[in-house]
């Protein structure tokens, strides 16, 4: 098993800035590939971003492409995500998840993290 811990959401306003961590604990693989999704109220969770076990391999939601940055550190076992320009349809619950593949969709990862809360005030 592995557990995912998300920190760092907040509120914040537009145009502001957020750095999102997930630690991950217990059988933690570095081989794992990571990704962020969000889900804001009402709707369906979605891809924002991933990235690849090595970290060289990143991709993006075209709605965030240039804003944010998923980066890995694979000694720490953390995954981040710097978010700026943040917009408030950015507003959601963001959460972390670990799996095989560096994919877009929820199937493609194996453990999930409760969370955490971002809200962009215009």
């Amino acid at each position: 098993q592995v557990q995912l811990v998300e920190s760092g959401g907040g509120l914040v306003q537009a145009g502001g800035s957020l750095r999102l961590s997930c630690a991950a604990s217990g059988r933690t693989r570095s081989m794992y590939a990571m990704g962020w999704f969000r889900q804001a109220p009402g709707k369906e969770r979605e891809f924002v971003t991933a990235i690849h076990w090595s970290g060289r391999i990143t991709y993006y939601t075209d709605s965030v492409k240039g804003r944010f940055t998923i980066s890995r550190d694979n000694a720490k076992n953390t995954v981040y995500l710097q978010m700026n320009s943040l917009k408030p349809e950015d507003t959601a619950v963001y959460y972390c998840a670990a799996g095989w593949v560096a994919g877009d969709k929820d199937d493609d990862y194996d453990y999930w993290g409760q969370g955490t809360q971002v809200t962009v005030s215009s």
